[in-house]
């Protein structure tokens, strides 16, 4: 028998699941912070990557059109950082709270924001270091078509899946 979480039983949840809300909340939460993992080691690695560019003999000899488009990935770098990082301080400050259900549609906002953030920040990074080691007048090109891929792989094929496979409900 079916029963209502307000009666302090489970009920099945849109995703089928006899769980809480409580405990809905927790499993999204576990699975969140496994997909912030991947994300925030990405965006960590390319960021320490980018920061230390500034340092090398090359970075001064750049035209500024490149110096400018550095300084772009960079701080995309930053806001991407920023963005995967929030959910863990945003459920430290509000552990305990009894807000889970709240903090985990938040913190999923966050990392949906860090992921296109992450997106403009690889794109950038990618046509910066085509055009410097290149200058080939089709890096455009180039760009644009591992952005689609992106675009894909990350976007495009799991709302396939998602309308296809869904029941709707």
């Amino acid at each position: 028998m079916r029963r209502d979480a307000n009666d302090g039983g489970s009920a099945d949840g849109p995703d089928g699941r006899s769980e809480t809300e409580e405990e809905r909340a927790d499993r999204r939460w576990q699975e969140l912070l496994q997909e912030i993992r991947v994300a925030q080691t990405g965006v960590q690695i390319l960021l320490g990557f980018l920061l230390t560019v500034v340092f090398t003999p090359l970075f001064h000899e750049l035209a500024q059109t490149d110096k400018t488009i550095y300084l772009v990935t960079v701080v995309l770098g930053s806001l991407a950082t920023g963005a995967l990082i929030g959910p863990v301080s945003f459920h430290r400050i509000v552990s305990g709270r009894q807000v889970k259900p709240h903090a985990v549609v938040w913190a999923s906002r966050l990392t949906f924001t860090g992921i296109l953030l992450l997106l403009a920040t690889l794109t950038a990074a990618l046509f910066l270091i085509l055009r410097v080691a290149t200058h080939d007048p089709y890096v455009p090109w180039l760009v644009a078509g591992v952005l689609t891929w992106y675009l894909i792989c990350w976007f495009a094929l799991p709302l396939w899946v998602r309308t296809r496979y869904s029941s709707g409900d």
